[in-house]
């Protein structure tokens, strides 16, 4: 019999174990109120609504959210800064903003009410893997503009844990920082985690003889395949967390000891999964655009807000007890797809293949170049110091491996370039996989 992991009840967890009628009615009376506040003030929904001849009152259950619009990122940037705001000036009490590539930042705000939230989720992210008062949470997201440093922080605080404030970056002091103070989570991006990995033995940190027992990565896709190396290098239990800056920042969705996929917080974030084509919505279990609503964001209510991140959902029980559905593990997004001589390819594809291969680090670039106007694909890849000092053979025969690997998973024969260890540039947050030169 399959023994149940879930961790000890905790008080702020109890919205995660909610009956589901009781779930279910809560979240028709936070739609409507998100719906109608929306409508009085945010124009642009309200001339949406207008356009299909709908008004808040017709949305008289859970269902009727298939009938109101979509909400998309461009939305954001089309009426930056303030132009989908719902709540007054003298009522928001913080503003963050999203980096972005192209174009114009993502600026979302919050109530003193919608930090609250906020705090809650994040609170019940931490204690749904095992954390609690008494342990020491490293907080190596950024702090700033982006969300993740400050809505860790808060969380943690608020659970009754020590936070320290580290934010991002200078790999020696992390690693100076969880030795000497006893750290016993990390909250960081899994790419720079394993750069803290890499980093370790040269100054003479052994990962696995510290506190350290969980760690929070997200804010970036990440194979089951990396979380198996994360943890059987550092000894640490991997837990993926799920957010974006638009909805409200990490703590969207979280995974509990079973790690069998984070569960949404069902009670202030309405989901959906959509054909990412034709916008239908599909039945949990099928693979489609996660599609998110705010249930309780005064300062920006998100309306089916479509996050281009693709997934399923599951009501099949959790062994934790929670009836908060779960979201599939968040492997790639619509739109980061590229495509290759007609074939579409998703950088996941590609880390899973070259995962398969022993002797390859979890490090590598896709290099998109274009050549009499064909596209051609590059992929770099770091191997160990043993497989790049050993002989050419050795080097050509693993370098076959992957080739084959990367074929067989999307049916492309790719170049491959294998790369000495720490060739490849480390990124502090969201690690950068893709270089498109095709338009340079």
């Amino acid at each position: 019999m399959k023994k149940k992991v879930s961790p000890p009840f905790h008080p702020v967890s109890a919205p995660d174990f909610l009956p589901l009628d009781q779930l279910h009615q809560l979240q028709l009376q936070r739609l409507q109120v998100m719906v109608q506040r929306a409508y009085d003030h945010v124009a642009l929904f309200r001339q949406r609504l207008t356009e299909r001849h709908l008004t808040p009152a017709d949305i008289r259950s859970l269902d009727d959210v298939a009938k109101l619009p979509f909400t998309v990122k461009t939305d954001l940037r089309d009426t930056y800064p303030y132009g989908l705001f719902a709540s007054p000036m003298k009522d928001i009490v913080r503003l963050h903003a999203s980096t972005g590539t192209t174009g114009k930042p993502i600026v979302v705000a919050y109530t003193r009410e919608d930090i609250a939230v906020w705090e809650n989720v994040m609170m019940r992210s931490f204690a749904a893997c095992g954390l609690h008062a008494g342990d020491v949470i490293q907080n190596a997201y950024g702090y700033g503009l982006f969300t993740g440093g400050l809505g860790a922080h808060y969380g943690g605080e608020s659970l009754g844990a020590t936070v320290i404030p580290i934010s991002g970056g200078n790999t020696q002091r992390q690693l100076m920082v969880m030795k000497d103070f006893g750290s016993t989570a990390i909250c960081c991006t899994p790419s720079y985690f394993l750069h803290i990995i890499e980093q370790a033995p040269e100054m003479g940190v052994k990962l696995k003889e510290l506190p350290l027992r969980a760690g929070i990565f997200g804010a970036e896709p990440w194979t089951e395949s990396m979380r198996q190396r994360i943890q059987a290098e550092s000894g640490l239990k991997a837990y993926d967390i799920y957010g974006l800056s638009e909805i409200i920042g990490p703590g969207v969705a979280m995974e509990c000891l079973c790690q069998a996929g984070p569960h949404i917080f069902e009670d202030w974030f309405y989901p959906e999964i959509i054909d990412p084509q034709t916008g239908q919505v599909l039945a949990d279990g099928e693979e489609g655009e996660l599609v998110l609503t705010t249930l309780g964001k005064q300062a920006m209510p998100m309306i089916r807000y479509r996050t281009r991140d693709i997934t399923s959902l599951t009501r099949e029980p959790c062994d934790c007890g929670r009836t908060l559905r779960r979201i599939k593990r968040i492997g790639r997004r619509s739109d980061d797809m590229f495509i290759i001589r007609g074939v579409n390819v998703y950088p996941s594809q590609i880390e899973t293949a070259l995962l398969k291969v022993e002797c390859t680090l979890p490090h590598y670039q896709i290099l998109l170049t274009r050549d009499k106007g064909l596209d051609e694909v590059e992929v770099q890849v770091e191997v160990t110091k043993e497989v790049f000092g050993d002989t050419v053979g050795a080097l050509e025969k693993v370098q076959a491996q992957i080739c084959h690997s990367i074929e067989t998973l999307t049916g492309l024969r790719m170049k491959v370039r294998l790369v000495q260890p720490q060739t490849i540039q480390r990124s502090e947050g969201k690690a950068k996989r893709v270089l498109d030169q095709r338009k340079m």
